[in-house]
């Protein structure tokens, strides 16, 4: 996974992985997903992030125990 943040453009992509994108689709205002050839999430764009997002600047990152 990685997540970059486009200071510039004021938005933040998050791409869980590494495929080619077939179609994307505005889920919401400002919430694109890119989709992959096997129907999948591959990444997450989201605009305006600066006013989404809490800090830009900090990723927290958890996992949970199952």
């Amino acid at each position: 996974m990685k997540v970059t943040y486009d200071k510039e453009a004021d938005s933040m992509t998050i791409t869980l992985r590494d495929e080619r994108i077939k179609e994307s689709d505005e889920v919401r205002p400002g919430i694109i997903v890119d989709f992959g050839y096997d129907g999948g999430v591959v990444r997450f764009e989201i605009m305006q992030a600066s006013k989404v997002v809490q800090n830009t600047r900090e990723i927290q990152f958890a996992i949970g125990e199952s």
